[in-house]
């Protein structure tokens, strides 16, 4: 029997089962579920919400969570976490003045936000959290999720890759590595770096942000000079800016002209709330041998880091393989749901205790909050 810990008139944090065909992360683990009763907020479980990471309702009843039906969450839950935001259909059903939480796309979604407003519901976004600010670096959903992306990326490379990764010395002769080329050199594209080098692939790199090259090369890897002056690309929040017209065609021309050397290409390049920048042109494409691999980590209905990709799989007319793989954490659901998890509750917890939650709840009949810098203190 799991002590209950929690306040009664805490708040009430719900999850529901946003498993798909391409979603099997959930938003709350049952080691997150002790961790928010600790904090006095009582956690609402949808039955099966966490099978497709491997966590049984039973394991949520012993953490102390409760579960209960899809109708039952959404109704009895002060903030309900997402993996993904809810739809407009679902936010139709849920009462006025609950917080919902997660990646709300607000950057670029004005009328989502009006359909929240509207509703009189609360929405914390999380692509708005201040990332470089120490006390919300373990709030940073994007950071902890591309980490993930990463990772998964390399390895959904080397599966469709026709070769082994490292070098092979057998009794038939020496099969050489693989060369990599990791285009985007940000939180996902390190880990790709990382993981590639320790599965034995010769990695390049290649990121417009000068800043950078002192952290591929800590990773043993090469980074890839272009013979460009593209040193003033770091942008705001630690992401890439946006290059002008010109610099454009010239990073692409150099990138196609190189690519031709490699026989896996990574790309992770997004930018928050944009379209994300073409790397590797279709002429690019065109200029890889044979049996070559292209992982596109930024593919989306808004495009992708390599022209012409989509999401899904597409082989061209000369054989390069082109994977969009937009939903790579969900291929790593258990490692993925976890620190997402820990992202979403220390949020929560963080209005549940400045913000004092149940207090307000009577002055929000239809008013949105959205997170912003300004919420957090400078320097904590």
């Amino acid at each position: 029997m799991v002590e209950d810990t929690s306040a009664e008139s805490g708040p009430v944090y719900g999850v529901l089962d946003e498993a798909s065909d391409d979603e099997r992360r959930v938003a709350v683990t049952p080691d997150i579920v002790t961790r928010l009763r600790k904090a006095g907020i009582a956690c609402l479980v949808e039955s099966g919400a966490g099978h497709g990471s491997h966590f049984s309702d039973d394991d949520y009843t012993k953490a102390g969570a409760s579960v209960a039906s899809r109708n039952d969450v959404v109704t009895g839950s002060d903030i309900l976490g997402f993996v993904s935001r809810p739809s407009l259909d679902l936010l139709d059903s849920v009462p006025q003045g609950t917080w919902i939480v997660g990646m709300l796309g607000s950057w670029t979604d004005q009328e989502y936000v009006d359909a929240l407003n509207a509703r009189g519901l609360v929405g914390i976004a999380m692509e708005k959290l201040p990332r470089r600010l120490s006390s919300a670096q373990s709030m940073d959903e994007m950071t902890s999720q591309n980490s993930v992306m990463g990772y998964k990326a390399v390895l959904v490379a080397a599966n469709a890759y026709g070769s082994f990764l490292p070098m092979m010395t057998t009794a038939a002769g020496t099969v050489r590595p693989a060369k990599v080329l990791v285009l985007g050199a940000g939180i996902a594209g390190l880990q790709a770096i990382g993981t590639a080098r320790r599965l034995g692939a010769v990695v390049t790199a290649y990121d417009v942000r000068d800043a950078s090259r002192s952290e591929v090369e800590s990773l043993g890897a090469k980074f890839l000079d272009l013979g460009l002056d593209l040193s003033s690309g770091q942008g705001e929040g630690g992401y890439a800016r946006e290059l002008t017209d010109e610099e454009r065609a010239a990073q692409q021309a150099a990138v196609d002209s190189r690519a031709a050397d490699f026989d896996i290409v990574i790309t992770t390049a997004k930018v928050p709330g944009r379209r994300p920048p073409v790397l590797l042109t279709a002429a690019g494409v065109s200029g890889l041998r044979r049996g070559a691999v292209v992982v596109d980590c930024a593919a989306s209905d808004l495009g992708g880091n390599v022209e012409g990709s989509s999401v899904g799989t597409i082989v061209t007319e000369n054989g390069v393989t082109i994977i969009g793989a937009p939903d790579l954490p969900s291929g790593v659901p258990d490692t993925a749901s976890a620190l997402l998890a820990r992202n979403l509750a220390d949020v929560v917890s963080h209005f549940v205790r400045d913000h004092h939650l149940k207090a307000i709840h009577d002055d929000l009949d239809d008013a949105l909050v959205v997170t912003t810098p300004d919420i957090f203190e400078e320097g904590e």
